[in-house]
């Protein structure tokens, strides 16, 4: 095997691996609302989630373990990338808060600053050309974890 398989083996199962934590934490409430999915199918064409692998999924979403980030940098990282996804894809009011919501969840953030995050990372990512580290700057700096 080429060493360049070993790491795209690898980066495929952790891009697999974070779509299906995603997967669980939108069936949370046992359903998948129209917007949810949209942003799921995007989600998956963005990591490169096969046709098969996305029905697995979403067939076997229970077997699959939330695995959160475990550094601070790497949740406003991926949070970073999901709310860059939620705002392109033009989800707005309730359905953008509970879909967010959700997702922090899922990112292991503490419940108590979630709306707080998400007030700061949606102000944020609106700012026109705001880059990754900028982005992560600033909500470290706002220190919400």
């Amino acid at each position: 095997m080429a060493l360049s398989n070993v790491f795209d083996t690898g980066f495929q199962k952790r891009n697999r691996s974070h779509f299906a934590s995603i997967v669980r934490v939108a069936m949370a409430d046992g359903i998948i609302s129209d917007q949810e999915q949209q942003f799921l199918d995007r989600l998956a064409r963005n990591l490169g989630i096969t046709q098969s692998g996305y029905k697995d999924v979403l067939e076997n979403y229970k077997k699959h373990p939330i695995n959160p980030p475990v550094t601070l940098e790497k949740r406003y990282d991926r949070l970073f990338d999901l709310v860059r996804m939620v705002y392109v894809d033009e989800i707005s009011g309730n359905e953008e808060t509970d879909l967010l919501h959700k997702l922090c969840i899922g990112l292991g953030f503490a419940e108590e600053n979630i709306d707080l995050i998400i007030t700061k990372a949606t102000l944020e990512i609106k700012q026109e050309d705001i880059d990754r580290d900028t982005f992560i700057e600033n909500l470290i700096a706002s220190k919400l974890a």
